[in-house]
């Protein structure tokens, strides 16, 4: 049962490495962002909404159409022996654009589309980290499933030497059912790494879009993170280059616009008129100014609302500053302590792990230990790479947050 499990797994490994083998072409994190970032179909929609805030900004700054009236009947002259003819009435009316409605509008329109923008640099952000954290979780199961596969291999010759002892009678039986047992949790873990290594390569294709055929490979190893510039300077540049602090900024200036006209709209309205009158007997010319007098709406509601909204985008203007900054320290926070795992895993904890199990493997061939000892040496040398690979990807992920937040416009990292 042993030797039928085994070889299916093996079928089963096999198939996943021809697989990942034949998959081409081969991508790096780069060209991963670059295509998700012209062709992913919801990235293309968010960019509308820049679009049609351009068009928004154009509706602003549109000048009022000309209102034409016309009337048509029959005259007649009350007077005895009067005459009977047509009437008609034709009026033109051009409302006045008030130069400060007018920049008021247009400066809300405007600020509209500032943050529009800010918003759509924001969904990229945001893409763009989900992207590069499937992308290192990929790198992260491929790393486990390469440990596994080693671990099985190992754990498949420690058990023919146990066999091979057993068969001899120098060891009992007890060795062979229990290296049978570890063989098989081997075989299992690598066969459920196997499984997520695919289910990673699916989640990085759904980040990217359908532009990512479905055969893929990827170019890069998990160790491959960027340092991080001074914290200083990461702070500055947080106050420049966040989209989300450009949105709220944005928006405050928005509502101080929005406030500014809803004030002037209570201003009098201004329109020129000119009409002709014409009656069998007589025809009149007639040109004048048509002034809206805010007697009873002084607009208080609008104003009032106007300067709450003004008053609310300030709060969360500095509510997004403080959390954005407090958000920033976490993720460094965590890229250093993670960096300090990796140094600590790679430079003695892996290392010694892996030479205390090839000391007991000695060991245990000329017999000075027991078979115990090697499965204990093995787990310890186990958790200690599965410890380096996740502190790997924590160190990727906090960069991978660091980033986001930064969202350097146009910039793009190896």
């Amino acid at each position: 049962m042993f030797m039928m499990q085994r070889t299916n797994l093996l079928i089963l490994l096999l198939g996943m490495s021809a697989t990942l083998a034949v998959a081409q072409p081969e991508y790096d994190l780069p060209k991963l962002e670059a295509l998700a970032m012209e062709s992913s179909r919801s990235v293309l929609a968010a960019r509308e909404q820049i679009t049609a805030a351009r068009h928004a900004v154009e509706s602003a700054g549109a000048f009022p159409n000309p209102e034409l009236e016309y009337l048509g009947g029959t005259a007649r002259s009350r007077g005895v022996g009067g005459n009977l003819g047509d009437a008609r009435s034709v009026a033109l009316t051009q409302p006045l654009d008030m130069p400060w409605r007018r920049s008021a509008r247009i400066g809300a329109a405007e600020a509209g589309l500032a943050a529009t923008s800010a918003a759509v640099r924001a969904f990229e952000a945001d893409s763009l980290a989900r992207l590069r954290l499937r992308y290192f979780e990929v790198l992260r199961r491929d790393a486990e499933l390469k440990n596994a596969r080693e671990d099985m291999s190992l754990m498949e010759s420690v058990r023919s030497r146990i066999a091979l002892r057993v068969e001899t009678g120098e060891a009992p039986r007890f060795e062979l059912i229990k290296a049978d047992a570890e063989a098989l949790n081997a075989q299992k873990s690598a066969q459920a790494a196997g499984f997520r290594v695919e289910q990673a390569r699916s989640l990085l294709r759904q980040a990217v879009g359908g532009a990512l055929p479905p055969e893929f490979g990827l170019q890069g190893r998990l160790r491959d993170v960027p340092e991080l510039p001074p914290l200083d300077g990461l702070r500055k540049q947080l106050g420049e280059t966040s989209p989300d602090l450009a949105r709220a900024r944005a928006e405050m200036v928005r509502a101080q616009h929005q406030l500014d006209l809803e004030k002037r709209q209570r201003w009098p309205s201004i329109a020129l008129k000119a009409s002709m009158d014409e009656d069998p007997e007589t025809r009149a010319s007639k040109v004048g100014v048509v002034v809206s007098i805010p007697l009873w709406d002084r607009r208080s509601g609008p104003i009032g609302e106007a300067a709450a909204q003004l008053s609310r985008t300030r709060h969360e203007f500095a509510a997004q500053e403080f959390s954005l900054a407090q958000q920033l320290d976490v993720a460094v926070q965590q890229y250093e302590i993670a960096q300090s795992q990796v140094t600590a895993l790679e430079g003695g904890i892996v290392r010694q792990a892996e030479a205390a199990l090839r000391v007991s493997e000695a060991a245990y061939r000329f017999g000075e230990r027991g078979f115990l000892e090697v499965l204990d040496a093995q787990r310890v040398f186990r958790a200690a790479r599965a410890e380096l690979i996740a502190a790997r990807y924590e160190l990727a992920a906090a960069w991978v947050e660091i980033e986001r937040l930064r969202a350097i416009p146009g910039e793009t990292r190896k």
